[in-house]
């Protein structure tokens, strides 16, 4: 396991700050995570649900699934500042074990919460000051406990929370076609694709030839372009806008795949 993949199992608490509207949102969220606006707004695409944030909002991301962020600063002036804590595997399994608590049923709502606030919200965000003002280089053992503060604060505020906290199963095998068409423009790898499908690599790919009789390089690619020719030819959006909407990260790549394919650059469609 490579440094960077071992840093993401642990105990995590991350303070943003933006001074221009940032579109460059985390794609994937692997853990659950709660997270506190200090100032500015956010809009979140998840699920096919688009969530507005702003100011003093507590959210509640659950683990496994694809969002797409737009951070935006004060209309005012200023900066867009947030701090989220992220609930590693590891942590919760201790206290699941120190606890005794568990999944009791299988949770059906959203993965996306905004979470009433409190005083227990807002103390717990208050001591995290240190993070907010000092130079990030905090205890990593203090780092785990306001990590299990956070959870325990979770379970005590929103109770049917510990049916998403203490489910340790790994995604089920879902319907890959529904699934591939609400998803395909987050810009994720295939083998992304095929865990939050249920599927191995291998699996993945012969099911997704089978439905959609193609690679799901290919396919991803052609969904992905057909959708940035209509934005551009109908809608009129501006190029720069595109391209990140529709789930390229590179312009030069998108650029170079729309001339392929349509035989003009994109900024000749009219």
């Amino acid at each position: 396991m490579r440094k960077g993949e071992e840093d993401k199992t642990l105990p995590r608490i991350l303070y943003s700050c933006y001074a221009h509207i940032s579109r460059d949102g985390e794609q994937f969220v692997p853990q659950h995570i709660l997270s506190y606006i200090v100032s500015g707004s956010q809009i979140i695409y998840s699920g096919g649900k688009t969530y507005n944030f702003k100011e003093g909002d507590f959210r509640f991301f659950r683990k496994n699934q694809l969002s797409r962020f737009i951070k935006q600063p004060p209309a005012g002036g200023g900066e867009f500042k947030s701090i989220s804590v992220s609930m590693d595997q590891g942590t919760l399994r201790s206290l699941a074990a120190e606890h005794n608590l568990h999944a009791n049923k299988l949770y059906t709502g959203d993965n996306t919460l905004l979470l009433n606030p409190n005083n227990l919200f807002t103390n717990y965000i208050d001591s995290l000051t240190p993070y907010i003002n000092g130079s990030g280089e905090v205890n990593r053992a203090i780092t785990a406990l306001k990590v299990k503060e956070a959870v325990m604060i979770l379970l005590e505020t929103n109770p049917e929370l510990k049916d998403v906290l203490f489910d340790f199963s790994e995604p089920g095998k879902i319907d890959l076609e529904a699934y591939m068409n609400e998803h395909y423009k987050f810009n994720v790898d295939i083998t992304r694709f095929a865990y939050l499908t249920g599927r191995s690599l291998a699996t993945f790919k012969r099911d997704f030839e089978r439905i959609f009789h193609t690679t799901p390089n290919r396919w991803l690619q052609q969904q992905r372009l057909k959708d940035a020719h209509f934005l551009l030819k109908e809608k009129g959006l501006k190029v720069s806008d595109v391209y990140l909407e529709v789930g390229f990260k590179d312009f030069s790549h998108f650029s170079f795949a729309f001339k392929k394919a349509y035989g003009v650059a994109p900024s000749m469609v009219s």
